[in-house]
């Protein structure tokens, strides 16, 4: 297991190296082709999430924009957000927390255009919408194989690999909760997680978004509401906290041997495991969305990376370098945050971010799941599959949770790193796309009205055939 962990290191090491360069250029090329939209339209993401669906067939209404906000929330908001940005500060130090930042800000326009796209290109489901980076790889560059291989490598790396981390996590919280056998804790905990995710993921879509959409608000808003006490215990910290993440972002201080490489890509790898930005999996959680106009759920899916990053995953980095006392340097992932909160707010703050990571890492499981069966069903309709694939999610969840935690992440860093290399080098050359729909949304709002999209508004530009959802029949669709 050493030998394995090690080669993944390796390889890791040298392959993020490129990959900080093609999400960096990436986001900083659709910044300038959208002249920074995740800036310019905040005021309208809060308002796109408030619309209502419509009906997309008789008796059957669609997943809202809030829904499916949730739905990719719940894949954001979990294990990422707590243990792993302890990972990266414990490898990377303070400095890591403002190259996450960064990647947040420049990776809002990311996930603006491959969400956008998602909504654009998206197909009916029997009770909603699906879509995603497989869907407008095939409809824009008729590339079936590529489509596919992405469908493989989104479904191994939610669908196993991720939910694995999340499992991880909550058993990890709960070893350090209780003071027993932690084999058989980590036994009991797989066993009922396991159990848990296969009888909400049997139930399909929309009981998926109807738990996300009450856990992931709930357990954001309890983690939010201690952090903000955290800093209140800790005002006068405050101003040298942020100027100790300052020096470290660039090297003016050494942290721990750590390189100033190190330091932003680590945070940029917990950044992109945590937001998701440009990875290819939030435009399936928001192609799901019954909204008026493609370029709604694009601005939905930005403002869900500022609340990922700059929120939830601020949080914890404070809690973090706001502890009071030394932190065991041997601690590392859900343990070091834990210990971190209790040395801010006495030991029930141990007991109580078990209590959040283990619903926040759940929804996560879920809305991974999600992620893999709506893939899975752009190659095959067939149930025998698509029950073989829940039954092998399930036992990834209870593996994971007696995994060890550094193999655990190191994969995950492989699989996210090689899924966004194929999500980015699609998108890129289709950023046009999604810059022409904003363009549309953009002059009618500038006339007063809600903006409503028709597929012969952008007659003529690739791919517009393929926009298939678009073409009137969705009541809300309509002018």
């Amino acid at each position: 297991m050493e030998n394995l962990l090690t080669y993944v290191e390796a390889f890791n090491e040298q392959y993020w190296k490129f990959m900080i360069v093609l999400l960096v250029g990436a986001g900083l090329w659709f910044c300038i082709t959208t002249i920074v939209v995740q800036i310019r339209y905040v005021p309208d993401m809060f308002k796109a999430v408030a619309e209502k669906p419509s009906d997309i067939s008789d008796g059957q209404k669609g997943i809202s924009a809030f829904k499916a906000f949730t739905i990719s929330a719940a894949s954001r908001v979990g294990t990422g957000n707590v243990a792993g940005v302890a990972v990266a500060i414990a490898a990377g130090g303070p400095g890591a927390v403002f190259w996450m930042w960064m990647l947040a800000v420049i990776g809002g326009a990311t996930s603006f255009v491959e969400s956008t796209l998602a909504q654009a290109f998206k197909v009916r489901d029997k009770s909603s919408y699906r879509g995603g980076p497989a869907y407008y790889i095939t409809k824009v560059w008729n590339l079936k194989w590529l489509a596919t291989l992405f469908v493989f490598m989104i479904t191994v790396t939610y669908g196993f690999v991720f939910n694995a981390v999340q499992s991880n996590s909550i058993s990890s919280a709960m070893v350090t909760s209780f003071d027993a056998d932690p084999r058989k804790i980590k036994l009991i905990v797989g066993g009922v997680l396991a159990l848990l995710t296969a009888a909400i993921i049997f139930g399909g879509v929309q009981r998926i978004a109807n738990v996300t959409q009450v856990v992931v608000p709930a357990m954001a808003t309890m983690y939010i509401a201690v952090g903000i006490i955290v800093l209140a215990l800790n005002a006068d910290k405050i101003p040298g906290m942020v100027m100790s993440i300052w020096e470290h972002a660039f090297g003016i201080r050494e942290f721990a041997g750590a390189t100033l490489g190190t330091v932003i890509m680590k945070g940029v790898q917990r950044g992109l495991f945590s937001n998701e930005a440009g990875m290819g999996s939030v435009p399936n959680a928001a192609a799901t969305a019954s909204v008026s106009h493609p370029v709604k759920q694009g601005l939905i899916q930005t403002l869900g990376v500022y609340f990922d990053t700059i929120v939830v995953c601020s949080i914890t980095a404070f809690i973090i370098l706001l502890a009071r006392g030394d932190i065991d340097e041997g601690l590392e992932g859900m343990e070091m945050t834990q210990n971190a909160l209790a040395s801010n707010v006495g030991a029930w703050g141990i007991h109580f971010l078990t209590v959040v990571i283990v619903f926040l890492a759940f929804s996560s499981v879920i809305g991974n799941y999600y992620y893999g069966e709506s893939n899975i069903e752009f190659i095959t309709q067939s149930k025998a599959v698509l029950a073989i694939y829940r039954a092998l999610v399930a036992l990834c969840v209870f593996g994971g949770a007696l995994g060890s935690v550094p193999l655990v992440w190191a994969l995950a860093d492989t699989f996210s790193g090689l899924m966004a290399t194929v999500n980015l080098l699609a998108i890129i050359p289709m950023g046009g796309i999604a810059v022409a729909l904003l363009k549309n949304f953009a002059e009618q709002r500038a006339r007063g009205e809600n903006p409503v999209f028709h597929r012969d508004d952008v007659k003529g530009i690739r791919g517009w055939e393929g926009m298939e959802c678009w073409d009137g029949s969705d009541p809300i669709t309509r002018r």
